[in-house]
């Protein structure tokens, strides 16, 4: 690699993700992955669950051959299964504003589209949408938002965020805030920070820079590298969640999965913890918007693998599919890997509450798990997970590297367990439907006589019992 100014320690984006280096990678998978013995390697210290490189991943991926791709996938299981045991954290979108500046080809949101209805929320708008969203159940929201200087500020976000936190309706409340919202400085990174947002979400939506400028023609998001940055800058304002994810169909998976790959390891080389999470979406019809006119699009089977080989690379990594999936595909992506899924989602400005006008007509891409979020909770069950609202760790100071450390070392499950089981309790006792409730009783029930420690066992059995008779929030 010497040939190449690739430097994982870089604080240039063209240097710690360079397009020389994708390629070779690219290039030596091809060759690599018909060498049986070096594949047995990889596989061998992808069970050791401590990560594979971005060009071990390479060859994973490019196998043919269906018993390793089976392997791939049981190594995934297990890793997921090891790690993060069989919960699903919960969460849902809050669209904020539709208004936007960039031209992105593949968003309905860029500026030249002259039919989709602009909307921007009131706070008395965001205050009707929350407590939609506690209605259902959720605790966890990502908040979105186009890119808009003016229109979307950073202090309109920042006000956003006070309001979701300040609203408290029966027993709903918001306990965390997520953001996905465009790159920005060092100074607005701490102060969304001091906010007490949990993760900041970016896409990078594809790593290759020759594509990504023609996706992105105008606006201020045409800067590849400022936008390709926006994780260190996050960083270095004090923000040490952060969330990674390419738009899988825009261009090479391949690419794209190397290059994700590369990201997190520049962000643990330099900041000494990796990715929180990694979102997989694929691109999605919206309004004037046809997947069709995208010629990478990628196949349920072969996003499966790339699921399953992210998992294995980054083991302690979060993985995030959202309702752009249909049941189907999320119950084969779950198996391999994901770990945490959005429910009863709305991708418009405004889609929860009722009677916002025009609200559905902002949609920013059309939804393919349209079920209710009790409706998910329940499948869940079905298949043996464990619907989590858990937010612990984001305040209880389990964030960044020390969140790293506990799982790196298998000890995260001692809280989360626990906490996923009274959350559910909670979501149980206020929002589930008489057959969920059901069931989800049965299954807390039974893994609570197996949690490990007395003491925490003790615990979570007192709390569950508070919950029942009407306290909340209990955590470990």
């Amino acid at each position: 690699m010497s040939e190449f100014k690739y430097d994982v320690m870089s604080e240039r984006a063209d240097e710690f993700i360079h397009d020389g280096e994708i390629r070779a990678t690219l290039e030596y998978a091809q060759k690599a992955c018909k060498d049986r013995a070096l594949v047995e390697e990889i596989l061998k210290k992808a069970e050791e669950g401590k990560g594979i490189s971005h060009r071990e991943a390479a060859v994973l991926i490019e196998v043919k051959d269906k018993e390793i791709e089976e392997r791939i996938f049981a190594i995934a299981r297990q890793l997921k299964e090891k790690i993060y045991g069989n919960r699903i954290v919960m969460f849902a979108p809050l669209y904020l504003s539709n208004h936007c500046v960039n031209g992105c080809v593949y968003c309905p949101y860029h500026a030249k589209n002259k039919t989709i209805p602009r909307r921007k929320l009131t706070q008395e708008e965001i205050r009707r949408e929350v407590i939609a969203l506690q209605d259902m159940g959720h605790k966890r929201l990502a908040l979105e938002t186009g890119e808009h200087p003016k229109l979307s500020p950073i202090e309109y976000v920042l006000e956003s965020i006070d309001t979701i936190y300040s609203i408290h309706h029966k027993n709903g409340a918001i306990r965390r805030v997520n953001v996905n919202i465009a790159a920005t400085t060092v100074e607005n990174y701490t102060r969304l920070k001091d906010a007490g947002i949990g993760t900041y979400i970016l896409f990078e939506e594809t790593y290759n820079k020759a594509a990504y400028e023609q996706l992105h023609p105008t606006g201020p998001k045409s800067d590849w590298a400022y936008h390709t940055e926006a994780m260190d800058r996050a960083m270095l304002g004090g923000i040490d969640d952060v969330g990674v994810g390419a738009l899988f169909g825009l261009s090479n998976y391949r690419y794209d999965v190397v290059g994700i790959l590369m990201h997190a390891e520049h962000l643990e080389a330099r900041f000494g913890v990796g990715p929180h999470t990694i979102s997989v979406p694929r691109i999605r019809p919206a309004d004037d918007i046809d997947p069709n006119d995208f010629p990478d699009a990628v196949t349920d089977e072969v996003f499966r693998r790339i699921v399953a080989v992210l998992r294995i690379a980054a083991p302690y990594t979060g993985m995030i599919v959202s309702t752009r999936e249909s049941k189907a595909c999320r119950e084969l992506v779950l198996d391999v890997g994901v770990s945490q899924l959005s429910g009863g989602s709305k991708t418009s400005v405004g889609g929860y509450a009722e009677g916002i006008v025009d609200a559905e007509d902002s949609a920013q891409f059309d939804i393919s798990d349209n079920r209710t979020l009790d409706e998910i909770v329940g499948w869940l069950l079905e298949l043996g997970y464990i619907p989590s609202f858990c937010t612990a760790c984001y305040r209880e100071g389990r964030t960044g590297d020390r969140f790293m450390s506990l799982a790196k070392r298998g000890l995260i499950g001692n809280c989360c367990a626990p906490n996923a089981l009274m959350t559910l309790a909670e979501y149980l006792e206020d929002y589930a439907s008489p057959r969920v409730k059901i069931e989800g009783a049965k299954m807390i029930d039974r893994l609570t006589q197996i949690i490990p420690s007395d003491k925490v066992r003790r615990i979570t059995m007192e709390n569950l019992k508070a919950i029942a008779e009407g306290k909340r929030d209990f955590r470990f």
